[in-house]
């Protein structure tokens, strides 16, 4: 179960800073008072990465288009809303900016009366026209883009029908693309057994072969690679080969920690700069199986062993769109080279003989224990342990849930930590204490003082700045509303006049000190109480949901928990996102 918390932004408010959306401005204009509101815009506009352009040049010219239909009619832009790095297959309620989009189209103190799309084959993509436009419709709210000449006309087919055309050509667009790069890389695996990129397998390293075949790639520097054996990993590969293959091999857990006990580094261990997520106390039982599993110790380039595949979100709910999920393909589709092309650590005849092995070992060891999945464990994935802050697993055992942690004596001896081999702790012990804490953590007062605690810590003045201009600005939007319903409840004209210019040329002066604001790091308090509410109503929800769901929410809600035996004592913390910490001990009888 998926929970997504509604986001709602605004054309004044600067959007997400992880630096793959652009920034949610306000127009270069100011709307002069001669134009009708009827021709104020909204721009929208995207770019990918796949198109492999400059983000500010793409905008340039999709809002030139833009321009170029408005203008002539008198138009002006006035907010713009542009989605960077997100592929045009993700619907708009998935993309930051076209989500604020459609949520200005809900607001009727918004700054504009009209939206303008540069390029529909960069906003709309399969069907999305069709889910999207029926929002402009239901809000009165025209959608205008170059291939019409103006806005579109919901009662006009062929006007329907162009818009669903671009859709569908999009798509087409990106699955051709799609076909001629993999057509393209498997080409060059099987003739050429060129490196394709990615990071080395252990046992290599990334040497120089010359400059790229490719003219004007090679004239941006860019040098062709290739795998050599490196001079100490190398060495290890080809013994834990010969470990697993000899006759009574050992296994993958008993190599683990030999490798652990003779001090020898771990995969993450010896590149740590490129694997700071990863574990490096000790050689995993996964890592040795990933070395085993891999072709290209053979001396081959090997492609295609993993795809992309595109699965829908949720099935009840199509217009949700797809995610992309890794799934390893069938051994018959792994493409391989012709020769060998990088140095051999084994050979082929080893590689199978491997293969064979570990699929043997697979089958022996497979007994039918009932599905362990099929178990809720509350606290999947949140919770860690205090002597070497892994993940704890889950094990269940007497029909209860519990966590562990497993850390063999040679890791702890190599890392010198003072570990127990086994760590247990019940789910039901620290259950309802959690719970309790959670009910207890959103109160009114409890987030009054985070809010004063967070606001001196994180925010800074160029945010409350920005944030107090929005609010004026909200405040005059108010005003001319109740000055228009003034005129229209028969006030004095030349007065309620009076009062509409004086809040327009208010209007004007705060837009343009929003314009020159600067855009600081920090958050306004305005939007750390946002923040902590979302949170607050995500924590209610998986208190009270059923025991299979509690996971996925818990997750969602950001909570994560270190256990310490020595203390007999569980640390919980909430991690909201953005991650903005706050920590609570949970003291129960653990």
């Amino acid at each position: 179960m998926e929970i997504q918390e509604p986001k709602r932004r605004s054309p004044h408010v600067n959007g997400p800073k992880e630096g793959n959306v652009a920034e949610l401005s306000q127009g270069e204009a100011a709307v002069p008072e001669s134009v009708p509101s009827s021709l104020r815009f909204a721009f929208y506009g995207r770019v990918s990465t796949e198109d492999n352009q400059d983000p500010d040049a793409s905008r340039a010219w999709q809002l030139r288009r833009a321009r170029g239909l408005i203008e002539p009619k008198g138009g002006v832009i006035v907010a713009e809303f542009f989605d960077v790095d997100k592929s045009r297959s993700i619907p708009w309620s998935r993309r930051p900016y076209a989500a604020a989009l459609i949520d200005e189209l809900k607001n009727p103190q918004r700054n504009f009366d009209a939206v303008v799309i540069g390029e529909p084959h960069r906003a709309f993509y399969g069907n999305q026209y069709s889910l999207t436009f029926p929002l402009f419709e239901h809000f009165q709210v025209p959608l205008w883009v170059p291939e019409v000449g103006g806005p579109i006309d919901p009662a006009n087919e062929a006007h329907d029908m162009i818009m669903g055309v671009f859709g569908g050509l999009s798509k087409g667009e990106r699955n051709r693309i799609k076909i001629r790069v993999r057509s393209a890389m498997a080409a060059m695996t099987v003739t050429e057994g060129r490196y394709l990129g990615g990071r080395p397998p252990y046992g290599y390293r990334l040497a120089d072969v010359g400059p790229h075949p490719n003219p004007a790639k090679a004239a941006d520097g860019k040098r062709l690679k290739r795998l050599e054996a490196h001079p100490v990993h190398s060495l290890v590969v080809k013994w834990i080969f010969a470990q697993y293959i000899k006759q009574h091999g050992r296994g993958l857990t008993d190599i683990a920690e030999e490798l652990t006990r003779q001090g020898i580094p771990s995969p993450s261990a010896s590149d740590p700069a490129r694997n700071p997520h990863r574990d490096q106390f000790a050689w995993s039982k996964s890592a040795v199986r990933t070395i085993i599993n891999n072709p290209r110790y053979t001396g081959r380039e090997v492609w295609n062993k993993q795809r992309k595949d595109e699965v829908l979100i949720d099935v009840d709910d199509v217009a949700l769109g797809h995610m992309t999920k890794m799934r390893w393909n069938d051994r018959s589709d792994w493409i391989w080279s012709e020769y060998k092309v990088h140095d051999e650590l084994i050979s082929i005849e080893d590689f199978e003989r491997a293969d064979r092995l570990r699929q043997s070992r697979a089958r022996g060891s497979y007994c039918k224990k009932g599905n362990p999945a099929s178990r809720p464990y509350v606290f999947r994935g949140c919770l860690r342990c205090g002597y070497c802050r892994r993940k704890m697993q889950g094990s269940w055992n007497n029909r209860q849930a519990y966590y562990r942690c497993r850390f063999a004596s040679e890791y702890a001896l190599v890392n010198e930590l003072d570990h127990p081999k086994v760590v247990y702790l019940r789910e039901a012990e620290i259950l309802g204490e959690v719970e309790g804490w959670l009910a207890t953590a959103f109160t009114e007062e409890r987030v009054a003082a985070v809010i004063d605690m967070m606001a001196a810590q994180m925010t800074d003045p160029d945010a409350q700045k920005v944030a107090d201009l929005r609010k004026q600005l909200s405040r005059c939007d108010r005003k001319l509303v109740q000055y228009r319903a003034a005129l229209d409840a028969g006030a004095d004209i030349a007065e309620v006049t009076g009062w509409i210019n004086d809040v327009k040329k208010e209007q004007v002066r705060l837009e343009h000190e929003l314009k020159a604001a600067p855009r600081g790091s920090g958050i306004s308090r305005d939007e750390i109480a946002e923040l902590l509410q979302r949170t607050g109503g995500l924590a209610q929800l998986a208190i009270n949901a059923e025991p299979e769901d509690k996971a996925d929410l818990y997750q969602q809600l950001g909570l994560t928990m270190t256990y310490y035996p020595q203390r007999r004592e569980v640390e919980a913390r909430v991690i909201p996102e953005p991650p903005h910490v706050r920590s609570v001990r949970v003291r129960g009888g653990t």
